[in-house]
Order: C-alpha cells, then structure tokens, then sequence
C-alpha cells in the first residue's frame, strides 16, 4: 500500500531531541525501516515537518513502523496514494478494458 506519511514535529520537543541527538538516531531508524521512495522536509505551519512515501506490505505494519515516530511525540497524517501508473490502471478499471 503505497502511503503518504506526513510528520509534524513539535517545536520544544524536537529542539530536545536535536539537542541531545536522540532526533537525528530516531529519523535514521525510521528510514531504514520504511525504506521510502521518497523523503522530504520542510517547515510547514511554522513545524518542523517530513512527508515520506513508502509501500507498506500491510495496513498492520503502520503501528511498528511509525511507534518511534509517536515517542517522538509527533503528529502523523497517513494518505493512501498514487503513482502515475497506479492511476493509470486505476482508471482503465473504469472504462473496464
């Protein structure tokens, strides 16, 4: 399930964990488990944020792979999403060829 995974970081909370290193260790684990197709970070709203976009084997594996995200006391969006041949196929699907 290829999925948008937006995190929002909280201010006060990552310049604590940027500070004693434990956010720059956490981030790298979370990349290597997801292994996403894409990474990005920006500051949005005024946050620290990063918009991942992995392939998730399941919907079960949101709660292992994104637990370190959560004690980082992070907030994380989930949208399922598209590539352009995913969309493709999509919509042969509607005009049934």
């Amino acid at each position: 399930m290829r999925t948008l995974i937006q995190v929002e970081f909280d201010t006060a909370t990552a310049n604590r964990l940027i500070t004693d290193g434990t956010m720059p260790k956490a981030l790298e684990g979370v990349m290597a488990t997801l292994k996403p197709e894409a990474a990005y970070f920006a500051p949005t709203a005024g946050r620290r944020c990063a918009y991942l976009f992995a392939d998730l084997p399941a919907e079960s594996s949101l709660v292992p792979y994104l637990e370190p995200l959560w004690e980082l006391n992070a907030e994380v969006t989930i949208t399922p999403c598209m590539n352009a041949d995913d969309l493709a196929q999509g919509l042969r699907t509607l005009n049934g060829s």
